[in-house]
């Protein structure tokens, strides 16, 4: 039986209100998923990736870590570990002697540009930037995100102090 015309009017409006009611509340983001700032450094963020464990040894050994953990803005092409292990027979395990610090370090500084740029920034074309060991390196973005000759293979890793795109091969200044 149809409800009489008063009382049809008064249960639409409480069920519109129960309706906005409800999704204001889906559509508010609650606090805990709330866009947050990234808290870990980018030697932290190489150390979550698996495929960068080698890269992380040698900016340990190169004595670079306080450098990309405290100082920032930095945007790190990091080579994977297999494109460390491309490199010719002995050349990883010669750079990775005591002896061979300041070597090594100059090759990771070539890594690394001192602004962040996230894949999508890099412009069309081919663009020239300086890294921190003072070279240049060819940025070039088509198809895909390019360094010099290396590929981006896992880009934008975000770190509190920049960003980590991995490469396919070590680049050498």
């Amino acid at each position: 039986m149809p409800l009489p015309c008063p009382f049809r009017a008064s249960l639409c409006a409480v069920f519109s209100v129960g309706v906005s009611l409800t999704l204001g509340a889906c559509s508010a983001p609650a606090p805990d998923t709330a866009k947050q700032v990234v808290q870990s450094d980018l030697v932290d963020v190489a150390q979550t990736q698996g495929d960068l464990t080698t890269f992380v040894a040698a900016v340990q050994a190169a004595g670079l870590e306080e450098s990309l953990s405290e100082g920032g803005a930095f945007t790190v092409f990091a080579p994977t570990n297999a494109a460390f292990d491309a490199l010719p027979a002995g050349t990883l395990d010669t750079l990775l002697r005591p002896e061979n610090k300041d070597q090594l370090a100059t090759i990771l500084r070539y890594h690394v540009i001192p602004e962040t740029r996230m894949a999508d920034e890099i412009a069309e074309g081919i663009r020239r930037v300086e890294t921190l060991q003072g070279k240049t390196i060819n940025l070039q973005r088509s198809d895909d995100v390019k360094i010099n000759n290396a590929r981006v293979v896992s880009a934008d890793l975000a770190a509190s102090n920049g960003v980590i795109h991995t490469i396919d091969r070590v680049l050498l200044p």
